[in-house]
């Protein structure tokens, strides 16, 4: 009888992942064991110390040069550069994230209390706290590490879940406006889970047409094969409609705007920065390395994608008048600016690291910038919560000038203005698109140029609905009865101020990130 033979781990490389998914499961063993009056005072350095130390063991890999030349864990995961500039992102915005999540008032005393019930007054007169936030925070961000660095769609498809399941329950913990809370939570898991579905049997579809749930195999698969099999284009539309959907991508990004307005607002952040990040990475991986041989189908696809995703997003954010559904279609409308730097993936490997280059910086600006914003809502507050309509912010440039100016400066980020980040990586996407469109043998090199102009549109119209918010702020009488602003905690004030200087920062100098998002460009797995 044959042996089977033992797994191969590569632990060291994989040490930034075991790190958060074993602080995870330490948080879980604290909220099991320890006492309730000590839980908060253990997860929160736990948490954090987690955090910042898989991000050291990431700088270690790149500094030393240890980045491998193949994927790890017997070909299940691909820590390549691409790979490790994503975690980097991901574990800077989650760290900031904690920060805000760390502040008092935005989770539930007792979420299994019903809203407006004696039990949920006696839980809030008691103090008490859902601090089994922590734990979960982890095992989201751990499926965030995991999910953009699969090497195959079964791997992929757990990270996928690791990431989603504990985000559907934190948005469902916001301590005000309860039902609006377990609404956003069930329509986010039901969603999610057909969305989920799809991706699974997608992936059921492809292993039945290539034999294989490998990228790399699938790619091969498809270059021997004398035409294309229904299974397989069955397949790879239902992959796509899983992994648009995580972006938020038109005509699948119905669940945003309600999810983000109803979620605790540092879980939001969270969302619109981490699991974003994750999800392009993702996106970029299965249609670069495991498509590559079919870009010519579905790069027709994306461009239509792309196009409504900012068309919808910049217009209907116009319509709104919840700031943070505003915000959720502004990031509707940044998912469709990151597909048009993932159809410039065409071309010769020089003109594919320029546009990887592109997306990794759109990613990394765009987040820190998004976490910021939220941030700053966080502390504009009526008796009943956050002051989530924008009539409410009128005049807060008069009534807190410091904290307006903040925001005003992020919002212009958002639409790009220049010496802000935004511009640079807006600038950075088009360019990548507009030169792929350039390559010799690209049939879609006129649409290209079509998509950019788009993209342009769209952010001229995104731009209108950026400075109303800052007009209403600095050229409004505020109410008398006008929100609140909270008196932010040292966290807060971090938070905000690490995002407005990497604004500024990158505004003003962009080749520092931009030089790290090219080295890690160049050396991605297609293999």
């Amino acid at each position: 009888m044959n042996s089977i033979p033992a797994p191969t781990i590569e632990y060291g490389t994989l040490a930034p992942l075991l790190v958060v998914f074993g602080a995870a499961v330490i948080g879980v063993l604290v909220e099991a064991f320890a006492p309730r009056y000590l839980r908060k005072s253990i997860h929160v350095p736990l948490t954090l110390l987690s955090l910042f130390g898989a991000f050291a063991l990431v700088l270690v890999q790149v500094l030393r040069g240890n980045v491998p030349t193949a994927p790890v864990a017997m070909g299940a995961v691909a820590v390549d550069g691409p790979a490790l500039f994503i975690w980097g992102v991901i574990l800077v915005l989650s760290f900031v994230c904690v920060l805000l999540i760390n502040d008092e008032g935005h989770f539930v005393a007792s979420a299994a209390a019903v809203p407006g019930s004696a039990d949920e007054e006696e839980a809030e007169a008691a103090g008490g706290g859902h601090t089994e936030v922590y734990p979960l925070v982890l095992f989201a961000v751990g499926g965030m590490l995991l999910f953009p660095a699969a090497h195959d769609l079964l791997m992929m498809f757990v990270g996928l879940e690791v990431m989603s399941l504990p985000l559907y329950l934190l948005c469902g913990l916001a301590r005000r406006r309860r039902l609006l809370s377990q609404e956003a939570s069930m329509k986010y898991f039901l969603l999610g889970a057909f969305s989920s579905a799809f991706f699974l049997y997608g992936t059921a579809m492809v292993y039945g047409f290539a034999g294989t749930v490998s990228l790399p195999g699938i790619n091969e698969a498809m270059a021997r094969s004398a035409s294309l099999d229904p299974i397989l284009m069955l397949g790879l539309a239902l992959l796509g409609v899983g992994l648009l959907f995580k972006i938020g991508a038109a005509p699948f990004h119905a669940w945003k705007p309600d999810v983000y307005q109803g979620a605790p607002t540092p879980i939001t952040a969270l969302m619109a920065s981490g699991t974003l990040v994750a999800a392009v990475g993702a996106v970029l991986r299965v249609f670069w390395v495991g498509l590559g041989n079919l870009d010519w189908n579905w790069r027709p696809i994306i461009w239509g994608v792309a196009a409504l995703t900012m068309i919808v997003g910049s217009i209907l954010a116009i319509t709104q008048t919840e700031i943070k559904r505003m915000l959720a279609y502004s990031s509707i409308a940044h998912a469709g600016f990151l597909l048009v730097g993932v159809m410039a993936t065409f071309g010769s490997a020089q003109q594919n690291a320029v546009s990887l280059k592109a997306i990794l910086f759109y990613l990394a600006v765009y987040g820190i910038t998004t976490v910021g914003a939220f941030a700053v809502v966080t502390l504009v507050r009526d008796p009943g919560g956050e002051a989530g309509h924008l009539s409410r912010w009128a005049g807060l440039g008069k009534r807190a000038p410091v904290l307006a100016g903040v925001f005003a400066f992020f919002l212009l980020a958002f639409a790009g203005i220049p010496l802000t980040s935004g511009f640079f990586g807006k600038y950075a996407v088009f360019a990548a698109a507009l030169n792929s469109g350039t390559q010799p043998g690209d049939s879609m090199g006129g649409w290209m140029a079509g998509l950019v102009v788009v993209g342009v549109v769209a952010s001229a119209i995104a731009a209108f609905f950026y400075v109303r918010v800052i007009v209403l702020m600095f050229f409004s009488e505020p109410a008398a009865d006008g929100p609140a602003i909270a008196v932010p905690s040292m966290g807060t004030v971090a938070v905000i101020a690490v995002s407005l200087l990497v604004t500024v920062g990158v505004g003003l100098y962009p080749e520092s990130v931009l030089g790290v998002a090219n080295d890690a460009a160049r050396s991605l797995f297609i293999r």
